[in-house]
């Protein structure tokens, strides 16, 4: 690897502000905000909108799509016409 061409690699705090949640994680991303961690030590941190813990796909509140009604709302416009 060359030397003084990569970003800087250390801990960062991802926090999910509509969760309650957050994370101690390594990346290159920086911040201005920083945060104590529960290990008494501080550390950047990154708001973010959606994690683990407020996707629908992760957390299983997922809604239901009515893909009946569309099929039937297909059939009534186009399924007459043969």
């Amino acid at each position: 690897m060359k030397p003084g061409i990569h970003p800087v690699y250390g801990p960062v705090v991802f926090r999910d502000k509509a969760a309650d949640f957050a994370f101690l994680t390594r990346s290159t991303a920086t911040s201005d905000k920083s945060v104590e961690w529960e290990d008494g030590n501080t550390y950047p941190v990154i708001d973010v909108e959606i994690s683990s813990q407020s996707h629908p796909f992760y957390t299983g509140t997922a809604r239901v799509l009515d893909t009946a009604g569309r099929v039937e709302r297909f059939e009534r416009r186009y399924g007459g016409h043969k």
